[in-house]
């Protein structure tokens, strides 16, 4: 191999590194909103992460998608991020029943299959766990959707705010169960007093 050839190989091939570390990006963006601050990560287009920035397991969370996804954090808007921002302003005041943009899930397949089951729980209604896991087959299977639930980091677009537990119980909810509140009277007064606006939840 000529000089020539050595350099253009060695041009190349940091080229290609240069591109593979543009596009392992993790676009990162916060909104605040009525009842705490939101994080929302994007990667390649598809909204993988928005979490209450409260959140006890944020940083283990983050550090999860970094090494999953082999990714890099940057604070840099995308369209996706723009459009997920969009929709949730909507949603907070009371202007839009949709939040859908796409989703990127990453956990076990049964987690998969809890998280997309949440999409099946109107707005403005709620389920049980135990209702959750019967309807997956899973009799005996509500503490297990309890947790899947709990290692949702999708938060709002996949709406685990609307699962409570048996006799109507908040449980846990990665906002505080002050806001899991706050945003099932949101939904619930935009269906019935549309001129009514929940205060903001009270800091825990």
């Amino acid at each position: 191999m000529s000089d020539t050839e050595s350099v253009y190989l060695q041009q190349t091939t940091c080229f290609f590194i240069f591109i593979m570390a543009r596009t392992n990006i993790i676009h990162v963006q916060r909104l605040k909103t009525p009842c705490g601050e939101l994080i929302l990560y994007a990667y390649k287009e598809r909204l993988c992460m928005c979490d209450w920035a409260t959140s006890f397991d944020q940083r283990s969370t983050s550090l999860m998608l970094r090494q999953r996804l082999k990714a890099e954090f940057e604070e840099s808007p995308s369209p996706v991020l723009r459009e997920a921002v969009k929709q949730l302003k909507a949603y907070f005041r009371r202007r839009s029943m949709v939040l859908k943009v796409p989703l990127l899930l990453v956990g076990t397949d049964f987690q998969k299959k809890v998280w997309k089951a949440l999409l099946d729980i109107p707005y403005g209604k709620t389920s049980t766990y135990g209702e959750i896991a019967r309807r997956l087959g899973k009799e005996n299977g509500a503490r297990a959707v309890a947790r899947a639930c709990h290692d949702n980091i999708l938060d709002l677009f996949l709406p685990c705010h609307r699962v409570v537990g048996k006799g109507a119980g908040l449980c846990g909810y990665a906002g505080g169960k002050a806001v899991k509140q706050w945003l099932l009277d949101l939904e619930e007064q935009t269906l019935f007093l549309p001129e009514a606006l929940p205060e903001p939840p009270a800091e825990e």
